[in-house]
């Protein structure tokens, strides 16, 4: 694992602290690696569907209603086992 030194804001420094005092995280580190997990996970989420906008942007109009749209995505999100 990489150590690195970082600095933070007094408020930030105070949550940090509150999270392991409150027993939900044993270290600074475990915190802001679970902070980075997430954001990490977030922004796959974006880039997923950034993706699927930019598809459907180049497919044109449909002339499906919205609900047979809705059905259509959830069931390819099920395939890829996204949803």
């Amino acid at each position: 694992m990489t150590r690195q030194s970082i600095t933070l804001t007094t408020p930030n420094d105070n949550w940090l602290k509150n999270q392991i005092q409150s027993e939900e995280y044993s270290s600074k580190s475990e915190v802001i690696n679970d902070l980075i997990r997430r954001a990490r996970a977030k922004q796959g989420e974006i880039e997923y569907i950034r993706s699927k906008l930019i598809k459907s942007e180049k497919s044109g109009f449909s002339d499906q209603s919205k609900e047979a749209i809705l059905t259509e995505f959830k069931d390819e999100l099920r395939h890829e086992k996204k949803l």
